[in-house]
C-alpha cells in the first residue's frame, strides 16, 4: 500500500510482470483471476483445489506465486492466494499514515466478502502473517483457522533484520532500489538474507517471478512504503507491534509454522508466542523465514490436516 501519498496516475504493473504470471501459471494445475475490492480496485488472486477453503496472504517484497508450491501440494484444501495491494498483479491502495492496520483489516473485510466467504482459515507469510493476524484480532468470528508461516512482523520480540533497515532510511531505500539490478543473483542474495538461500535455488520459477516484481516500478513503491509503515532504521515501530495481551485474547486456534533459524524471530520467540495464544502448535522446522520451501510436503500436510 502506499502510505499517504497518491500514486502516479500513469504507474501500472509492467508488462514483464504479466507476461511472468502468464508463463508460469500456464504451466501449473493453479488458475487466476480477478475479484473487485471495494476502493482499493482489482485484486488478482491464485487458486487451487477443492475442499475447505483457505485464503493466504503473501509477505513483503513478493507476490502469491512464492505460495504457489504449497498451494499445488494440499489436500481437501481450496486454497486462495491474494496479492496484496499493490504486489503481485492487485491495483494498489493509498493509505493515510498512521491507518496502516485499519486498512489491512478493511481490505480483508471486502476480499472475503467479495469472495463470497463469510469465514475461512487464514494463512499468511511474513507481513501477511501479520495481517492474518490482526484480522483474527479485529474479526475472530470470520477466522475459523490462523496459520502463520514464518515469523510475522510486529510479535513480540520480533526484529528487522539489518537489510532491510537499510531500506526503512528515507530516501536511501529508493536510492538503493534504483542501484540494485534485479537479477536470479540478486534474488539468491536476498532471500540469503532472509535464511533461504539453500532452498529458495531450488525453485527457478519463484526466482523469475522475484526477478520481475523487483523491476517493478509499482510493487517497489508500495514495498517501501509497507516497510517504513512498520518500520524504521532502528527497529519495527513501537506503536505498530502485537501486544502480549492482544495474543493473549485471541480466540482462533492458531497453527505457528516457523524456521529455526527464522532472521525475523528465533525460536524463543515463537514459544514466547506459543505460549501467549490460548490455542496454539508450534511447529519448528528447519527453514529461515519461509518455511514452506525447504518442507513443502510437511509443511502442506500440516496444513491440510489443520484447517479440516
Amino acid at each position: 500500500m502506499a502510505q499517504g501519498e497518491a500514486l502516479h496516475s500513469g504507474l501500472t504493473h509492467s508488462a514483464e510482470v504479466g507476461a511472468t504470471h502468464e508463463r508460469i501459471l500456464g504451466s501449473s494445475r493453479a488458475s487466476s483471476r480477478f475479484i473487485n475490492v471495494g476502493s482499493s480496485g482489482r485484486v488478482h488472486l491464485i487458486e487451487a483445489g477443492d475442499g475447505t477453503p483457505v485464503v493466504f496472504l503473501h509477505g513483503s517484497g513478493t507476490s502469491s506465486i512464492l505460495l504457489l508450491p504449497l498451494l499445488e501440494h494440499l489436500r481437501e484444501v481450496w486454497g486462495l492466494a491474494l496479492d496484496r495491494p499493490g504486489f503481485g498483479l492487485s491495483d494498489p491502495a493509498v493509505v493515510p499514515r498512521g491507518r496502516f492496520r485499519h486498512s489491512a483489516i478493511d481490505w480483508l473485510d471486502s476480499a472475503l466478502d467479495a469472495l463470497g466467504l463469510d469465514a475461512t482459515a487464514l494463512a499468511g507469510s511474513s507481513m501477511g502473517g501479520t495481517w492474518a493476524l490482526w484480522y483474527a484480532l479485529a474479526r475472530p468470528e470470520r477466522v475459523r483457522r490462523l496459520v502463520l508461516l514464518g515469523a510475522a512482523p510486529l510479535l513480540p520480540g520480533t526484529r528487522v533484520p539489518p537489510p532491510l533497515r537499510v531500506m526503512a532510511i528515507p530516501r536511501v531505500g529508493r536510492w538503493l532500489q534504483r542501484l540494485m539490478k534485479a537479477s536470479p543473483k540478486m534474488v539468491v542474495k536476498m532471500m540469503a538474507s532472509m535464511g533461504e538461500k539453500e532452498t529458495i535455488v531450488k525453485f527457478p520459477v519463484q526466482i523469475e517471478a522475484l526477478v520481475a516484481e523487483a523491476k517493478d516500478p509499482m510493487a517497489a513503491r508500495v514495498n517501501i512504503s509497507e516497510l517504513r509503515a512498520a518500520s524504521s532504521p532502528l527497529g519495527f515501530r513501537s506503536s505498530m507491534r502485537v501486544r502480549p495481551e492482544e495474543l493473549r485474547k485471541l480466540q482462533t486456534r492458531t497453527l505457528l509454522v516457523w524456521g529455526d533459524h527464522d532472521p525475523v524471530g528465533s525460536t524463543k520467540v515463537a514459544e514466547a508466542t506459543r505460549a501467549l495464544i490460548p490455542s496454539a502448535r508450534l511447529e519448528i522446522l528447519p527453514a529461515g523465514h519461509a518455511p514452506w520451501l525447504g518442507n513443502l510436503e510437511r509443511t502442506a500436510d500440516l496444513i491440510s490436516a489443520f484447517v479440516r
